[in-house]
């Protein structure tokens, strides 16, 4: 485990306010050459799911390499985080790639089944087209929350599957353990309120547009993402229950152990949505630094008035410091 100081300043020290900066619009004010540059995408797997994504080439013969952003549950690629990041990356001279789950951000209608965090194989193949896009340059995944569970997971997969240019993968708050994840937004009652009003929303709209498939009317009643969850397991999935789902995309000692690109995880103590004791029950080693700071809320790390970020900064530290593959 690396210790680095995140400091910011005395006035976003607290962990709500941090958590709530992260997802702030107002971080994203101003220009935003990544959106001028910006080409809506679908990405088609090898069974036909088709993602929704955005690519913002850097630009011929200037491009440092394609950094591909994941954002959190119930984000997309226009989450304040990921627009943010992608701004910074795409100014430093990187091309970026922001990718939508199933289900997340105006995707809903491009697949009947339902979005489940364990659809790990249709991202990793999104992952493994958007690395050759841009030929043998360097390539870089950033995930945020359930964006950096979903990197920590292909990082795994990687050791058998390996994508040739992916040099470095970036893990910010990384959901563990969804068992615990779900009880603390639960028991937050301001997180709780945004998560399920944002839950909500989108399983409406799934039932809208396939009205014969899905019935959500009682489930999107129910006051708990718990409740939801078991609901929506019992009714539409295969499996037995949602602990068994959860399993699914837990993130073991095994996980990290299998780890076979360079990872670097951005965590903090006062994380409100992940207990910082599920990073001290698992054994890291190299390829994979742990960063663990006192403060940062969930997916924070806003440094100033200014909106500065310490990971978007940590990240262009990383990425610039990795040699391009023909000189390996």
């Amino acid at each position: 485990m690396i210790e680095e100081k995140f400091n910011p300043a005395f006035f976003l020290k607290n962990a709500q306010i941090q958590t709530y900066l992260a997802s702030s619009r107002l971080r994203v004010m101003g220009k935003n050459h990544m959106l001028d540059a910006a080409k809506e995408t679908i990405i088609t797997t090898k069974a036909g799911v088709r993602l929704l994504a955005s690519y913002s080439p850097a630009g011929e013969n200037k491009s440092k390499g394609m950094v591909m952003l994941l954002h959190g549950w119930e984000g997309s690629e226009g989450s304040a985080y990921i627009l943010s990041a992608g701004r910074h990356l795409f100014e430093n001279g990187y091309s970026v790639f922001r990718l939508n789950f199933r289900d997340h951000g105006n995707s809903h209608h491009l697949n009947e089944g339902l979005f489940y965090a364990t659809r790990i194989d249709e991202v990793f193949q999104a992952v493994q087209q958007v690395s050759a896009i841009e030929g043998g340059l360097n390539f870089f995944l950033a995930g945020f929350s359930l964006g950096g569970n979903y990197a920590l997971r292909i990082g795994r997969i990687c050791a058998k599957e390996p994508i040739k240019n992916l040099r470095h993968i970036v893990s910010i708050s990384p959901v563990i353990d969804p068992d615990k994840a779900t009880g603390a937004i639960d028991r937050n009652a301001i997180i709780k309120k945004y998560f399920l009003s944002k839950w909500r929303r989108s399983l409406a709209l799934k039932h809208k547009l396939f009205p014969d498939k899905y019935d959500f009317g009682e489930i999107i009643s129910l006051n708990s993402c718990r409740s939801i969850t078991d609901r929506l397991i019992e009714r539409y999935s295969s499996y037995k229950n949602t602990t068994e789902y959860f399993r699914g995309y837990t993130i073991t000692g095994d996980t990290i152990s299998g780890i076979a690109v360079p990872t670097t995880i951005i965590a903090s103590k006062d994380d409100p949505v992940i207990p910082v004791c599920d990073f001290y029950a698992l054994d890291f080693r190299e390829p994979v630094n742990l960063m663990i700071h006192r403060r940062g809320g969930h997916n924070g790390f806003i440094e100033d008035i200014f909106f500065n970020c310490w990971y978007e900064k940590k990240m262009l530290r990383l990425f610039d410091g990795m040699k391009p593959l023909h000189d390996i």
